[in-house]
């Protein structure tokens, strides 16, 4: 496999991102390796390539954002927003995910190992998220389409204004969010969790899927109802 390493404590993210975007398909590099990101925002956006990508170490905003075909890993944590946006591929952080982490992905598969912050999965629209910790509060708002699986608690508000997405928690729900409701798990859901759980990777080993709730939308926001009285 024909690899590059970059070194962000001397190589600009600019540069790094240029090369992935311009330069790898060409010389048929298939891993990019990135050392001493630092938090440094913005890396590995925007690809459209079928590329593995390895970040060693904490990531800064938008992380891996607008990601297309490739496979990013986040040898540790990243801030806000890793993942926004993707259309296809695998983004897998290691450690923890902070505000709205996979919002409106339309596809791929997001994985986070720790916790993830607030509004994780906001307006998904298609995409797959596995969290093996905690979610924060407001997680999955307006989510339209994709799964969430919680494999710890979720905060306030799951799932408040839910679409067709479905979200799945393991531990403790503080409060379910406007038109979000608990229903029963089927064979079809269990088998969809275990195998969200397996792609996901061994640190999710042992978890089974049997032990999670089923969060989807009453659909009583879907049309107005002028005898609401704005109370729903």
């Amino acid at each position: 496999m024909e690899s590059v390493n970059f070194d962000l404590a001397g190589t600009s993210v600019t540069e790094v991102n240029r090369f992935l975007h311009k330069d790898a398909a060409g010389k048929g590099v298939q891993m990019v390796r990135i050392a001493n990101p630092d938090g440094a925002h913005n890396i590995a956006v925007g690809l459209d390539l079928p590329i593995e990508v390895e970040i060693d170490g904490h990531a800064g905003y938008y992380a891996a954002g607008m990601n297309k075909e490739a496979k990013v890993t986040i040898a540790g944590s990243a801030s806000t927003g890793v993942a926004e946006n993707m259309m296809s591929g695998r983004v897998h952080v290691k450690g923890f995910a902070s505000n709205a982490a996979g919002a409106s992905a339309q596809g791929g598969l997001l994985v986070i190992e720790g916790d993830a912050g607030l509004r994780c999965g906001i307006s998904l629209k298609g995409a797959d998220i596995v969290v093996k910790g905690s979610v924060g509060s407001f997680s999955a708002f307006m989510a339209q389409a994709g799964r969430l699986v919680i494999c710890g608690d979720a905060g306030d508000a799951l799932g408040d204004s839910l679409y067709e997405a479905v979200l799945y928690v393991r531990g403790n729900i503080k409060s379910l969010g406007a038109d979000a409701r608990e229903e029963p798990m089927t064979a079809a859901d269990i088998e969809g969790v275990a195998q969200l759980l397996r792609v996901a990777g061994p640190a999710f080993a042992g978890i089974e899927a049997k032990e999670f709730k089923r969060i989807a939308s009453a659909r009583s926001l879907y049309h107005w109802n002028a005898d609401a009285k704005q109370e729903y």
